[in-house]
């Protein structure tokens, strides 16, 4: 059975270290804890409206389905939203220095 150990993370460790550099893994790392935060909280939250949703009585229409109306963001949640697009967006960039850097030295 394979498994990961220490060892295999620490390889994986000094690859991400060579890829995107000592001086971003800590921004990086704060966006990928603020993403998996943001991901919690909006599965709690579509738990919620499910479980909301079972206890409302159903209506007798048969064959008719009224449209659901789509919830706006609150201030709250909209800053999640534009925090994890920021996360995005930084990870981008950085791969795109990465391979840029890769590119130029290749060329050189």
């Amino acid at each position: 059975m394979m498994g990961i150990g220490f060892p295999e993370l620490m390889i994986i460790l000094v690859i991400i270290m060579i890829i995107f550099g000592a001086g971003k893994l800590p921004e990086i790392g704060s966006a990928f804890g603020r993403s998996i935060k943001n991901f919690k909280t909006s599965m709690k939250e579509a738990e919620q409206v499910e479980l909301s949703s079972e206890d409302q009585p159903q209506a007798d229409n048969e064959g008719t389905e009224e449209p659901k109306a789509v919830p706006e963001l609150t201030g709250e949640e909209a800053a999640q939203v534009d925090t994890a697009n920021e996360a995005v967006d930084t990870a981008s960039e950085a791969q795109v220095d990465t391979a840029s850097e890769a590119k130029e030295s290749s060329e050189k």
